[in-house]
């Protein structure tokens, strides 16, 4: 199975809490995270959010809101969740969603940080140019 390290933790149980915005993931090695849709929405793995190499990320901002409008298996060994915004693109692995969850503060961090270097607020609607720029020049 591509995208999972032998023996890692696998959900067991996942529920989607729109109410409060947040994925609930419970993994077989006992570890319970409720991690927010903007946090996935932030860091999608797809090529749109990621970009096609180091330095190439998009930020993302105006994500506080976002809500999850479908969640489907790919496998059995990812999820890849469709958000309010359209956005439905990435796959998320049971490893990068045990990333995600373990390392929110940091995320949450280093996000923020990002937000400031770039001098624009988390709540900034995203600019039409900032928008998908895969195969633009």
């Amino acid at each position: 199975m591509a995208g999972l390290q032998s023996g890692a933790p696998a959900p067991q149980n996942i529920t989607v809490h729109s109410q409060s915005r947040v994925l609930e993931v419970d993994f077989s090695d006992g570890a319970q995270f409720r991690i927010p849709f903007e946090l996935m929405r932030v860091y999608s793995p797809s090529a749109e959010v990621a970009g096609h190499g180091p330095g190439q990320e998009v930020l993302q901002t105006g994500k506080r809101d976002v809500t999850l409008t479908g969640l489907e298996p790919v496998g059995n060994y990812a999820i890849q969740p469709a958000f309010s915004d359209g956005h439905d693109s990435g796959i998320f692995s049971w490893d990068y969603l045990y990333f995600l969850g373990s390392q929110q503060d940091k995320l949450w961090a280093d996000y923020t940080a990002r937000l400031t270097a770039a001098g624009v607020d988390r709540d900034a609607p995203m600019s039409e140019k900032s928008g998908s720029s895969c195969g633009h020049h």
